[in-house]
């Protein structure tokens, strides 16, 4: 069948994208976003589940960026049930930078609490964007249960998101900071410290953390 002339840009555009040359995917993406067309929405998204290459995934991004949310919103939203943690991960990501609030239903607790640390992260920085006012101290709840989760760029990425939420997370962050936990404390506690201190590096806040429960007090009595 023959394509019709003006498709043919776009369409070996799309072709490129399943190119074993990462420069040649992105610029194909680069291409698709800058002729937005609702029929590549789909494989956009596709694409996005599979990519193996960081810069590539954040192109493919931006072309969705480029479409209109009416159209890639409820795609991204069906997304999210995918079974492969990068299309969750990816959707997430692109949600956030579309930021329709429209889609903060489908930011659920199971994304926001995961099994993997990706799709975690993905959603708490989707769920701070898109959050309603008037319910980020319900969302500090939620964030606050994975305090203590995983490695320093896990636990980084939660403070982020929660500091991100503002002062309305102190009630959140004072309850950790006595739990039972010695993980959940120290990282609530280390994000408390950044909360106070934008500048302090997350390292020295988490050593200060430390010293504090070496000492038996977490600091909240303004020390």
């Amino acid at each position: 069948m023959t394509m019709p002339k003006e498709d043919t840009n776009p369409t070996r555009a799309l072709q490129g994208l399943e190119n074993g040359n990462s420069s040649v995917r992105m610029r194909a993406a680069m291409a698709v976003g800058t002729a937005p067309d609702p029929r590549f929405v789909d494989k956009l998204i596709e694409r996005c589940a599979i990519e193996p290459e960081f810069f590539v995934r954040e192109m493919l991004t931006w072309a969705l960026t480029r479409h209109s949310s009416s159209t890639t919103v409820p795609k991204l939203i069906d997304e999210l049930r995918s079974e492969r943690a990068q299309a969750r991960s990816q959707a997430l990501h692109t949600l956030s930078k579309i930021g329709d609030r429209q889609a903060w239903p489908a930011i659920t607790r199971a994304l926001l609490t995961d099994a993997d640390d990706e799709v975690a992260r993905s959603a708490w920085r989707a769920a701070v964007v898109l959050v309603p006012e008037g319910e980020e101290s319900e969302l500090a709840g939620v964030l606050a249960t994975q305090f203590g989760r995983g490695e320093r760029e896990t636990q980084l990425s939660l403070s982020r998101a929660l500091i991100a939420l503002g002062e309305v997370i102190t009630p959140t962050l004072r309850a950790a900071m006595t739990d039972r936990d010695p993980r959940v404390r120290r990282h609530a506690i280390a994000t408390e410290r950044l909360l106070r201190d934008p500048d302090a590096g997350f390292e020295s806040a988490i050593e200060e953390a430390k010293r504090l429960m070496a000492l038996g007090t977490t600091g909240q009595e303004g020390g």
